[in-house]
């Protein structure tokens, strides 16, 4: 069923790749005791020791992957992982679906940024992901509060006459976020290469996959998307 969907990536550098994961026929309530687990363990070593070598070599690489054009990834622009790491030291982790907690789970155990959106809200089998254009942006948050664009990596829903952006790796566009009726999710692991390598992007994919058919899932397929150039 992931043939049915197609992911491009577009963006002027080499030192990137994506992971995606389709997950159909979700239940995101209750969270499975597997993610409960790992994700207890993971939020206890975090607010013991904070991060270890190869933790804060991800957690720059996936800063680094940002600097793009004029877009700086400091103050409110720092990649979603960041966040994260600061909630789990102070004891404030988000909780939210499963979906949504197996995302937070995955990028703060590896220091890496993703995207989660519901593909049904999306309405598109077609994505890429680009740098983010002169003006263009979206509203994050119920609140109302815009997140602009400009040089920074987003991932775009393509329809026949037009395109918009709906995921970045620091906000996602509250158009296209879960909600307690999603069923059908894509998650998109901005994986740096500078840190790791391909072989390790599988391996995250593998335990994302692991869990979301402990949601699950009826159907849950993973794929890496790499630039042309490699």
């Amino acid at each position: 069923m992931i043939e049915q969907y197609s992911f491009e990536l577009l963006l002027p550098r080499e030192d990137i790749a994506i992971g995606i994961v389709l997950a159909q026929n979700l239940c995101l309530f209750p969270c499975g005791p597997l993610l409960e687990k790992r994700l207890q363990e993971t939020l206890a070593q975090k607010k013991a020791r904070g991060l270890n070598e190869e933790e804060e070599k991800f957690r720059a690489a996936s800063r680094l992957i940002l600097r793009n054009g004029s877009y700086r990834p400091t103050g409110r622009s720092k990649p979603a992982n960041e966040y994260l790491l600061r909630e789990a030291i102070e004891g404030e982790f988000p909780r939210i679906n499963a979906a949504v907690d197996i995302n937070n789970y995955i990028s703060l155990k590896y220091m890496i940024s993703i995207s989660l959106w519901d593909i049904d809200l999306a309405k598109s089998q077609k994505y890429c992901f680009r740098l983010g254009k002169p003006g263009e942006s979206y509203i994050f948050n119920a609140g109302g509060q815009e997140l602009k664009l400009d040089d920074l990596i987003c991932g775009v829903a393509l329809y026949e006459n037009e395109e918009k952006a709906i995921v970045t790796p620091v906000k996602d566009s509250l158009a296209t976020k879960t909600t307690e009726h999603t069923k059908n999710t894509v998650m998109a692991i901005y994986y740096p290469l500078s840190a790791g390598n391909t072989d390790h992007l599988q391996k995250i994919l593998g335990e994302a996959r692991e869990l979301f058919e402990e949601a699950r899932a009826s159907y849950v397929a993973t794929k890496c998307i790499q630039p042309k150039s490699i």
